[in-house]
């Protein structure tokens, strides 16, 4: 994941806000970010190029996406704080991100900012990517972050080309066969994304390898 790089970086300043949420149950905070991928990905069905200039709405989508991802940071450092790191909460946790991404892709995906087979594709590739990470810890491997499309960079993504999109509006930009900037960061997820997944999953296969020979010594 290009933004797992950065992580060391980030850490403090999310701890910092986690300290301000101590008092809450961090399962909670886990709801929120689900209600919260809700919010933004009404806002993405909603919006259109005809009515963007007047509500706003990828504006307020781009919002509630960046509040998805920071509650979605902080559950799991609040749990730590508070010793309440739990195997459910960590399952709770993973599961509400997949329905969060369909949520707010899905959204996307049957909205007039994209065509319907590159919002399908897209969605196949954030949740095959998401389960080849799982799934290699599942069978016995360590949880897979690697490749080139994590969660962290969707959601940066998300929070930024809404608002570019917007201002492309204003400028009266038009991109070759009617493709709208939205539309090319859902094309990115279809294509990266997918093969992000082949990655974690030629990743896993590896270590299949490895633990046979092993087994052979």
């Amino acid at each position: 994941m290009v933004l797992d790089r950065t992580r060391d970086r980030t850490d403090p300043f999310l701890t910092m806000i986690a300290k301000r949420f101590t008092r809450i149950n961090p399962n909670l905070l886990t709801w929120f970010a689900l209600l919260f991928s809700v919010i933004a990905g009404g806002f993405f069905y909603f919006s259109n190029p005809t009515t963007e200039l007047q509500n706003f709405f990828l504006f307020f989508a781009a919002l509630f996406v960046l509040l998805n991802g920071l509650f979605d940071a902080i559950d799991g450092k609040v749990a730590k704080l508070t010793n309440k790191a739990t195997a459910r909460g960590d399952f709770l946790d993973h599961a509400l991100d997949r329905y969060a991404d369909v949520f707010i892709i899905g959204a996307l995906a049957l909205s007039p900012w994209c065509r319907p087979p590159i919002g399908l594709l897209a969605i196949i590739g954030v949740l095959l990517t998401s389960y080849m990470g799982t799934q290699a810890q599942a069978i016995g491997y360590k949880r897979d972050y690697s490749g080139l499309l994590g969660r962290a960079d969707r959601l940066t993504l998300l929070i930024i080309f809404p608002f570019i999109q917007h201002i492309a509006l204003h400028s009266a930009l038009q991109l070759p066969w009617n493709i709208t900037i939205i539309e090319l960061v859902m094309l990115y997820f279809a294509v990266v994304g997918n093969i992000t997944a082949i990655q974690r999953f030629y990743i896993t296969l590896r270590w299949f390898r490895g633990e046979f020979r092993k087994g052979k010594k």
